[in-house]
């Protein structure tokens, strides 16, 4: 029986390949294999768990952080940060592009919606790279990686996700993402400063044709106050304790209300539109989350997880080998799965596994969502590649887009080996703040 388990997953991947959609395909397989081999009247457990998971509290946090960046995007503050940013930034060699990394973070912490980021910038700050000589390649990858920061970037969707599916306070690992996010920043600049060093005409300076200093500082300040004070009203209560993160995700909702009317983009039509997206995402993702439920149930009645956990206890190496197995395995399953898939099928099966071998629960769960990160960059189906060429200019190549990401996508394979090496980079922050 635990080998028609593990046949379960091969079954699962390949009709996902195919196209089936997750969810069903995940509920069908689990009432496929638990009638056949544990009998109809196993599934009087499944309604329990399904109620277990619409009235998960914790959850609650994820349409209103949708809400939050939807509403965020409707309200103009991307096109002040950009504009402001490549005015401040543009004098110097691959400023644009550093203003793009420096934007994606603000909209990361604010708004947390990746395609939404990808879509913006390729939309306002694209065009103006390239037709002030940027090469297609940087640019592009730069747009890419700084659009998927919100993965990793508190508050992030993927971390209330992992925080329920693994057990760990969702507040703690927001705090535990901020180092590993800075230092991710930090690299993506250096290596654009370097691109820029070494190749001049990749990203050349741009001149600001406006020389008062005034209006751009005052210009500076209009852009980055409101999302600096709505991510301390959001990130700070979570940090010092004021609020659950379920709570600052109504306080980051309501922010972001209060921006859109201050910017007056708060209409009926832009309120409803929000809504509906939010609805749809949150509807995807619960329906995603009931049919893994169903999925878990039976591989576990099955025998499964037994299975797994005798497979890895017994490697050589330990703990080591499976946590570079796993890594490895959620790299690999990147390239053709979505990072909500992988989260709800494979995390649940690496999870336990993981406890028993004695890894930090909090360090696993940063560990992973600093790897999905590159499920949106890496091909055939990285969403952050498929949002940069649908609202890139028609003279963008599909090759430069896959020339640009490689760098980035090797910088975030070594932020998660320096994770990996230096366990610390997560879990000062957070034994400090307890």
């Amino acid at each position: 029986m635990e080998v028609w388990a593990l046949l379960m997953f091969v079954l699962l991947f390949a009709l996902l390949l195919v196209g089936y959609p997750v969810a069903f395909t995940l509920g069908a397989i689990a009432l496929l294999f638990g009638s056949i081999f544990l009998g109809a009247s196993f599934f009087d457990l499944l309604p329990l768990r399904i109620w277990g998971v619409m009235t998960n509290f914790t959850l609650l946090a994820v349409p209103l952080f949708v809400f939050m960046g939807v509403i965020l995007e409707k309200s103009g503050l991307a096109e002040d940060l950009l504009s402001t940013m490549g005015r401040l930034f543009g004098r110097i060699r691959g400023g644009l592009a550093i203003s793009v990394v420096m934007v994606g973070a603000l909209l990361a912490a604010t708004t947390g919606v990746v395609g939404a980021s990808v879509v913006t910038m390729a939309v306002i700050a694209l065009p103006a790279m390239l037709n002030r000589g940027y090469a297609p390649s940087l640019a592009s990858g730069t747009i890419a990686a700084s659009g998927t920061l919100g993965q990793i970037i508190p508050p992030s969707i993927i971390l209330i996700l992992l925080g329920d599916v693994i057990g760990v306070p969702v507040g703690e690992l927001f705090i535990g993402a901020v180092i590993p996010g800075m230092i991710l920043i930090s690299l993506y600049m250096a290596y654009i400063f370097y691109t820029a060093w070494r190749n001049p005409e990749m990203a050349p300076a741009v001149v600001d044709n406006d020389a008062s200093q005034a209006n751009l500082l005052i210009s500076v300040i209009k852009s980055l106050l409101p999302p600096l004070l709505l991510i301390v009203a959001v990130l700070g209560s979570i940090f010092f304790g004021v609020a659950s993160p379920t709570e600052s995700a109504a306080v980051g909702a309501l922010g972001a209300l209060i921006l859109a009317a201050i910017n007056k983009r708060l209409s009926l039509a832009n309120l409803k539109d929000a809504m509906e997206k939010t609805t749809r995402l949150t509807s995807m993702v619960f329906l995603i989350f009931i049919g893994a439920t169903a999925f878990g149930l039976v591989f576990v009645g099955m025998g499964g997880d037994d299975l797994i956990l005798e497979i890895f206890s017994n490697l050589p190496g330990g703990k080591w080998t499976f946590l570079l197995l796993s890594m490895l395995l959620i790299f690999v399953l990147g390239f053709f799965l979505d990072f909500i898939e992988i989260c709800f099928i494979v995390v649940p099966v690496l999870a336990p596994v993981a406890m028993v071998l004695g890894l930090d629960p909090l360090w696993f769960a940063l560990l992973i969502a600093m790897n999905l990160q590159t499920s949106f960059l890496t091909p055939p189906f990285g969403f952050s590649l498929f949002y940069l060429k649908a609202s890139a200019p028609p003279s963008l190549k599909l090759a430069s887009i896959y020339k640009g990401i490689v760098p980035f996508v090797a910088i975030q394979i070594l932020v998660l080996g320096l994770l990996i090496a230096f366990p610390d980079i997560s879990l000062w922050l957070p034994s400090k703040i307890q």
